[in-house]
């Protein structure tokens, strides 16, 4: 790795993400360098594929849902299909150490899947049937899921007009933090990132 480039990185981006130290910020590049594994290319050209970033999900934070793993990809990336270590630190630094807004924004992001600004009645029907499937070995019944989107409209839409906006939701999340995840878990659980920390700010290429 050219250290030049490497030290020119660090700097740019710990002028846009606050929440690393220098060194962090230098060991998550390594980490996704070590991801990529494209040796033949530029350090700012290398770019982390929805693939690789979804084994990375599983692997390193113990997530297994498809759907809010190709979401959070998305999150992450700014919809050309390829992040870059930029796009991956400043979505770590949600993940790891985010404060309640970003992550309120975040997760938000991840649940309105047609990028319109609201989360639907059908992206809420969609992503409960997805969770509901993956978590339990009988088959939820249409019906049934509909109903559990009756009650979340219920309970979250105060304008009902069956479509949740940011405001609405974090209206209902600030009431009620449990609803931050209501849709499916798109953050890794806090000893997860502490146990991701401890080994990538110690071993970065592992």
């Amino acid at each position: 790795m050219d250290q030049k480039a490497l030290r020119k990185l660090v700097e740019s981006i710990s002028k846009t993400v606050k929440s690393f130290k220098k060194s962090e910020v230098e060991c998550l590049i390594r980490l996704f360098h070590s991801l990529v594994e494209r040796d033949d290319v530029r350090l700012h050209n290398n770019v982390l594929d929805r693939n690789t970033f979804r084994a990375t999900l599983h692997n390193l934070f113990g997530m297994t849902d498809d759907m809010l793993m190709k979401r959070v990809f998305f999150a992450f990336d700014k919809n050309d299909n390829c992040m870059n270590v930029k796009e991956w630190i400043k979505g770590l630094s949600v993940f790891l150490r985010g404060t309640f807004e970003e992550k309120l924004k975040f997760c938000f992001k991840v649940y309105y899947l047609n990028s319109d600004g609201y989360i639907s009645r059908e992206e809420i029907f969609d992503m409960l049937k997805n969770s509901l499937h993956q978590q339990s070995s009988e088959k939820e019944t249409d019906g049934g899921i509909e109903e559990l989107v009756e009650k979340m409209l219920k309970k979250m839409d105060y304008d009902n007009d069956g479509k949740i906006s940011f405001a609405v939701f974090e209206k209902a999340v600030k009431e009620e933090t449990l609803l931050l995840e209501v849709f499916g878990q798109c953050l890794p659980e806090a000893k997860i990132c502490l146990d991701f920390e401890a080994l990538a700010f110690t071993h970065p290429d592992f």
